[in-house]
Parts: C-alpha cells; sequence; structure tokens
C-alpha cells in the first residue's frame, strides 16, 4: 500500500506492508513563504514536484514498482487552500496555509452581530482564520479577475488533497476533482448534519460552489492514478485530512479513543462515535471519517497552533540550536524551566481558547534563566497546551481519558513525553509504527479495495512501543500549571 502524506513543511512517499510496517518512504521538504507577519503561504506547484518526486523514490527505496502496489490514500495538511484554473492546471496563486491569519478582518466582519459562532450548529467550527472558507473569499476579493472567473466557473477550489488528488488522476486531462468528508468538514462550507456543501453559507460568504470538489467518503474509489504520478494505473481509494488519518492509524475506532499527534502544531482528536458532539468549551466538532456506505464518525478536536514549529524557530530564527534534535539536549541539562514559561501565540492561540489577538511571548525571566530554560520551557508548552485541551474535552464530552496514544515528528523526545504524562496524572503511549498518518490513509485506501478485510485487522496491527507513567507530586504538577495560565494570560491583546 502506498500513501502520499502532503504536510505543512514537508511531502512524504511511504509504502507500507500488511502488517503496517514501513518498507519505503522518501521525504521532501517545501519553501515555507511570509510575504509579510502573520501571512504564510505555498508554492501549490513546488509540492506537486515533490510529491511525485517522492513518490519515485520511495518505490525505488522499496525496489518495487507501480505494478506491487495494491492502491494508494493521500493525507494531507488541512485547511491551506489553493485555487487553480481549469483549463491551464496552474494555481492562481500561492496556497494560503492553515497557519496565515489574513483573514482576520473579514472574519469579523462575518461574524457580524451574531458572533464567532455564527454557523457553529453546522459546520462545528467557530469563525476563524484558520479554516478554508475565509480564504477562498479572501483570494477572489484580492486576486484581480478572479471573481469573475469564479463566476464562469473556470476555477477549481481544493485544500491539498483535492490538488494533489486533480493531478494525480490526470489534471487537464480528465483528473477527478474530489475531497472527502474529512476535509470538507474543515472549510467551514459544508453542513455536518448533511455531508454536503451548505448553499447558504456559500452565498453568505460570497462563494461560488461550481468552484468546490465534491464530497466522497473517506474510503472508496476516487478514479485510476496516471498522467505524471509515480504510480500510474493504481487505484487512488483514499483520503484523510492529517489528524483523522493519525486517529485511523492509531485505530482510535471506537467512541472514548484519544490520539495526540505532535506536529508543526499539536491536534488531539477524540472519537464520538455517529453523531456529532458540540463543544461548549472551545473544542472544534468534526468528521474523524467515513468508510464507504457506513455512517459517518465524528470526532472532537482540540486544535494547537504551535509546538513542533516553535522548535524550528529556535532553530532558524534565533539558533540555539542546529538541529531539532538537539533540543532534548539542551534541555535535559537543566533540572526544570527556571522559572520560564514560553507561549507560542505566533499566530494567536487555537483551541480552547481562540484569542486571534494573542501573540507569543516568555515570562518569568531573570538572570539564572540560560537557553536550556528555554529549551525546556519550549517542550513544555507542547505538554501545558494539549492538558488544556484534554480538560476541555473531559468537560464536553463527560468522557475520562485512561491512556493518551501519541504520534508525530516530535513523540521521539523522551523528555517531552515524560513531562506529558507528568502534567496530565495518565499514561502517555506511543505505537510501533510513528508514522500513523501516512498509515492512516493507507488503511482507508486498502480497506476500499479488499487488501485489509475490516477494522479488526487495524486494530490487531496497532502495537505499543513505549510507555511513559505519570511520576510528578500534585502539588508540583499543579503549581506548574496555575504559573502557566498566568503567563497565558499575558500573551492577550498583544495584536
Amino acid at each position: 500500500m502506498a500513501a502520499i502524506d502532503q504536510g505543512t513543511t514537508s511531502t512524504r512517499a511511504m509504502i507500507f506492508d500488511h502488517a503496517g510496517r514501513v518498507v519505503g518512504v522518501e521525504q521532501i521538504e517545501h519553501e515555507q513563504i511570509f510575504p509579510r507577519a502573520g501571512w504564510v503561504e505555498h508554492d501549490a506547484a513546488e509540492i506537486w514536484r515533490n510529491t511525485r518526486r517522492a513518490g519515485a523514490a520511495a518505490l525505488a527505496s522499496a525496489e518495487l514498482t507501480a505494478a506491487d502496489i495494491a492502491a494508494c490514500g493521500i493525507t494531507n495538511q488541512r485547511e491551506t487552500t489553493v485555487i487553480w484554473d481549469r483549463e491551464t492546471g496552474r494555481p492562481v496563486h500561492n496556497a494560503i496555509v492553515w497557519q496565515d491569519t489574513r483573514t482576520n478582518e473579514l472574519c469579523a466582519e462575518l461574524a457580524g452581530d451574531a458572533g464567532v459562532d455564527r454557523y457553529r450548529d453546522r459546520t462545528g467550527l467557530p469563525l476563524s482564520t484558520y479554516f478554508a472558507g475565509p480564504k477562498i473569499r479572501w483570494l477572489l476579493d484580492h486576486v484581480d479577475g478572479l471573481r469573475d472567473k469564479a463566476e464562469a466557473g473556470q476555477l477549481c477550489f481544493g485544500t491539498m488533497d483535492s490538488w494533489l488528488a486533480w493531478n494525480m488522476t490526470g489534471g487537464v486531462d480528465g483528473g477527478v476533482h474530489v475531497t472527502d468528508v474529512t476535509n470538507a468538514s474543515r472549510t467551514m462550507l459544508m453542513n455536518l448534519h448533511t455531508l454536503d456543501w451548505d448553499e447558504e453559507i456559500c452565498a453568505e460568504m460570497g462563494i461560488p460552489m461550481s468552484m468546490l470538489p465534491e464530497i466522497r467518503s473517506s474510503s472508496g474509489h476516487f478514479g485510476y492514478l496516471r498522467g505524471q504520478g509515480p504510480l500510474p494505473g493504481v487505484p487512488l481509494s483514499g483520503i484523510l485530512g492529517d489528524q483523522q488519518a493519525a486517529t485511523f492509524g492509531q485505530a482510535c475506532l471506537a467512541p472514548g479513543e484519544a490520539k495526540n499527534t505532535y506536529g508543526t502544531g499539536n491536534f488531539l482528536l477524540l472519537n464520538t462515535g455517529t453523531e456529532p458532539v458540540f463543544s461548549d468549551h472551545g473544542l472544534l466538532t468534526t468528521v474523524c471519517y467515513r468508510i464507504g456506505d457506513q455512517p459517518a464518525r465524528y470526532a472532537l478536536e482540540g486544535s494547537i497552533a504551535v509546538t513542533g514549529s516553535l522548535i524550528q524557530w529556535l532553530r532558524d530564527n534565533l539558533g540555539i540550536i542546529r538541529t531539532a534534535a538537539e533540543v532534548e539536549e539542551l534541555a535535559a541539562g537543566v533540572d526544570d524551566n527556571g522559572g520560564a514559561y514560553f507561549v507560542p501565540a505566533f499566530s494567536g492561540l487555537f483551541a480552547p481558547r481562540w484569542r486571534s489577538d494573542a501573540r507569543g511571548v516568555i515570562v518569568g525571566l531573570t538572570r539564572f534563566v540560560n537557553k536550556g530554560h528555554l529549551a525546556r520551557a519550549a517542550l513544555e508548552a507542547s505538554a501545558f497546551q494539549t492538558r488544556e485541551v484534554i480538560e476541555a474535552m473531559q468537560a464536553d464530552s463527560g468522557m475520562e481519558l485512561s491512556t493518551l496514544k501519541v504520534d508525530g515528528g516530535m513523540v521521539v523526545n523522551e523528555l517531552l513525553m515524560q513531562f506529558q504524562a507528568d502534567i496530565l496524572d495518565v499514561p502517555v503511549v506511543r505505537p510501533v509504527v510513528n508514522e500513523t498518518t501516512a498509515l492512516g490513509a493507507a488503511y482507508a485506501a486498502g480497506l476500499a479495495v479488499g487488501y485489509w478485510e475490516g477494522e479488526d485487522e487495524i486494530r490487531a496491527n496497532w502495537a505499543e512501543d513505549k510507555r511513559w507513567n505519570p511520576a510528578m507530586d500534585p502539588g508540583e504538577r499543579e503549581r506548574l500549571y496555575r504559573e502557566w495560565n498566568r503567563a497565558v494570560e499575558h500573551s492577550f491583546d498583544l495584536a
């Protein structure tokens, strides 16, 4: 099974065997474009080139050909928005990334007197710069001639799954313009109850429905790969947004099962079953997955904007580490955070606070604090933010978390994982296959073609690699968390 994992900082192609183990992999980073403060863009054409290169190299690394691959799945950074011309196949502008905050004023305008929850009962989402719908509207308003082309039906919108699926199935030569329910649920344009585009919301946002892809299940036949792609003739049969894919790859298939992905940001998803649960505590209601004609499964999600990207910032902007891996060694050189707390609200705060006016702060600095303390504070920020989200999740769902399944690039950091268990007071468990995002997309694709028989096989493939048990004094746990919350309040009203 093949999976394309199109992430925020890189594109990865992975080949898995029937046991869910990795047999081939290639990863290629793409440029992060920052035209001005708060704006983040990607070159969608570069990402498509990297996808082709990564796919070919992953096959070569496993000494396989397309004929050896049963099917392919796609998983992707969600909310990142690209619009392209149907006739030329070229993007009309750089993709606007999920972290981008340029739609702040537009979101406030759309909220009006109804407030940020104007569409929450239909979409499960607050009006926020995070989601794709306002980004589409911004492009139509700010790129010359784009609205006329959109009204004339000449443009396609997609999140990155749609862009890749269209290109991989032929592009201008008959490519399919599709998305799945999980990605569609992140646009703010899909009705969670009908699993279809909401005509009224599209009209109020000023988005022509002719631009929108067809919404399909996460697992099913989308088309055959052809054209310039690396896997000619292979069926494309799975699409899942990255966090939903990780939930699927972690075998969180029953209500009450949760996972936390530590990537560019942190994303905690709790499977809530076949009925959407709406949040009173700042969480998102989203589609977890849909297999074929089965009822959709829903999830509560807590999205944290900046975790792994804070470590990149220490590396790239401050230069206090040379590689991301060095942060653990640096942080381990001190006993604690030295009283320093790092609130990485670079583009506001996501769940559960949703403060777009917040900006990053470091508080508690004294002459005693050194770069080891800053490294430790940066790691601890991921764990503190995760606890905030879990507390909100437990309040909304009434479900108690007994263990936390974790995945993503940062879970190799043992210091962070131990601190996470300590600050939560629950065990943290890492699986053998850490690349659960790509694995989830492979599972969705494989179920559609019968490579895996059903969910029981996916559960059977999941295996524990390591477990961290809490070992912190309860008084210390609450002191640290209390000081973190004070630090967060210092980040408000700074935008």
